[in-house]
């Protein structure tokens, strides 16, 4: 089969990208798969950034370019077996003899029109990341769309654990000044647990700041000043696998206090630092909504929280019960294996052939 593959952000290093690049590895194996896309160092860099192998991935002139004629697009995707395109919710006109849509997160409130009706009969299959989005897509688009979770990459690195609680999550605010991956929510559910006596024990916060937020940043951490939270920030990936392999317990709050049918956006869609966590033993304490529901099945390898006081009293229990501990972190690293490149291939060629 010939496959083109049209991701419109191949300029970032994001989870879209590692996603649909990896669509891109585990179909060159055995079809001949292009990207459309104008600069082939942006793939170069998400290679690197991602330990890809892109050998065998063409990259050829972007026909999804807004300059690129309509025209000219529809007589050149003639030429395609199959189309696979990372979509915001818009869907493209072209003539290939498969079309697929990835969407990676839940899109509400589309207004449909009879021209994106028409294009919808193009469509061969959506694929989405999570039971979370795929709620929202078959909805809103009136499909039933197939779940491909994203792969997950282990990196465990054989260090003694340490009485680490860990959250990982780029640093993000809204105009309100509200974080996105509730930061601030976790700081303050630590201290409330350091007043109430825990001792020995840091929170670790791993985020990306970029220069536009450095300011609020610096002044967000003064929320931690005087108690045990340590911050590292913008790391790269062998130092993240550092702090995952020694951190016994993992904390998620993204979407606490929102309202997730209005925004599903606020939530997480899937959750891979959960799954990275949860790969190198640490026990995942998280948010019961989005996509980290699919990931952790409660009481076995992990366990889910609706309530602040939730999230203090299951991590005090992990905590002070070390029996209990043991057996959900043995538990937690071995459903990672789900999420691997391998599986991933192996059902993503169930779905694209």
């Amino acid at each position: 089969m010939k496959i083109g593959i049209f991701d419109p952000y191949l300029d970032d290093t994001g989870g879209g990208e590692k996603y649909m690049m990896t669509l891109a590895q585990c179909l060159s194996d055995e079809n001949s798969v292009e990207v459309f896309w104008s600069n082939p160092k942006d793939l170069a860099k998400i290679e690197e950034r991602f330990k890809l192998d892109l050998t065998k991935v063409k990259v050829t002139e972007n026909i999804f370019a807004p300059q690129y004629p309509a025209l000219k697009r529809l007589k050149k995707s003639k030429e395609y077996d199959a189309i696979v395109v990372l979509s915001d919710g818009s869907l493209p006109l072209v003539l290939s003899k498969k079309l697929y849509i990835h969407v990676q997160q839940p899109i509400p409130g589309l207004r449909p029109s009879l021209k994106n009706f028409l294009k919808k009969m193009k469509v061969s299959d959506f694929i989405v990341n999570s039971q979370f989005t795929k709620s929202f897509v078959d909805k809103e688009f009136g499909v039933k769309s197939k779940v491909l979770n994203p792969p997950v990459d282990i990196n465990l690195k054989k260090l003694s654990k340490g009485n680490l609680i860990l959250t990982v999550g780029r640093f993000r605010v809204d105009k309100e000044g509200r974080d996105f991956k509730k930061h601030s929510v976790l700081i303050k559910a630590f201290k409330d647990m350091v007043d109430k006596g825990l001792r020995d024990w840091k929170l670790v916060i791993a985020t990306s700041v970029n220069e536009r937020e450095k300011e609020l940043f610096e002044e967000f951490k003064k929320s931690a000043k005087e108690y045990p939270v340590e911050f590292f920030v913008n790391i790269d990936n062998g130092e993240l696998w550092n702090l995952y392999s020694r951190s016994k317990i993992y904390w998620h709050a993204s979407g606490f206090g929102e309202n997730l049918e209005e925004h599903p956006d606020l939530a997480e869609h899937f959750g891979i630092s959960t799954v990275e966590a949860m790969g190198a033993g640490a026990v995942p304490v998280v948010i019961s909504g989005g996509g980290q529901k699919e990931i952790v099945e409660e009481g076995k390898n992990g366990f889910l929280w609706s309530s602040i006081e939730e999230l203090e009293r299951k991590t005090i229990d992990l905590i002070e019960n070390k029996n209990l501990w043991d057996d959900v972190s043995k538990e937690a690293s071995k459903s990672w294996v789900r999420y691997s490149k391998e599986n991933f291939c192996k059902e993503l060629k169930t779905i694209i052939k």
